[in-house]
């Protein structure tokens, strides 16, 4: 299960460099379930997540190399990439990802919780701007079926 709350932001934290961070390209194959599969640096998977806002079942499975290039010609809508920091906040870590391509200047950050109720009760930094996490607009999988121009 994947709980998750997601924040538009006001500004970048400083010294974001700093942070640990990976290279992201992901696709979708599919929507409605979503199904993607993601490249972080040298690993790849495929990814099952059900319906849900908050909270959503959510399964990886590891690929190979080849299995995620033979799969990726075969992705709809955009690919997207971006470049994802882990930033520490107290017991947490804030998933920073700052898009590139066709969705190049967009940020957005994402906090994984064990509960709900931990969810529901977070209080973000003063650098966050914006809670979108129950406007599914936001989800990767919407985002990736944006027209360039409409962004």
């Amino acid at each position: 299960m994947e709980i998750e709350r997601k924040f538009t932001l006001s500004s970048l934290p400083e010294h974001l460099e700093d942070y640990p961070h990976s290279e992201l390209v992901q696709a979708y194959l599919n929507r409605f379930p979503v199904v993607r599969i993601r490249k972080a640096d040298d690993t790849y998977e495929l990814t099952y997540k059900g319906s849900g806002l908050l909270s959503r079942e959510e399964y990886n499975l590891p690929l190979t190399k080849e299995a995620f290039y033979h799969l990726l010609a075969k992705h709809d809508g955009n690919i997207i990439e971006k470049t994802r920091y882990r930033i520490p906040y107290g017991k947490y870590t804030i998933e920073l990802d700052c898009f590139h391509g066709f969705l190049e200047g967009q940020t957005l950050a994402e906090v994984e919780f064990p509960t709900e109720e931990e969810a529901l009760s977070f209080s973000p930094p003063g650098w966050f701007l914006k809670d979108v996490t129950f406007d599914p607009a936001w989800h990767n999988a919407a985002m990736a079926y944006k027209i360039p121009q409409d962004i």
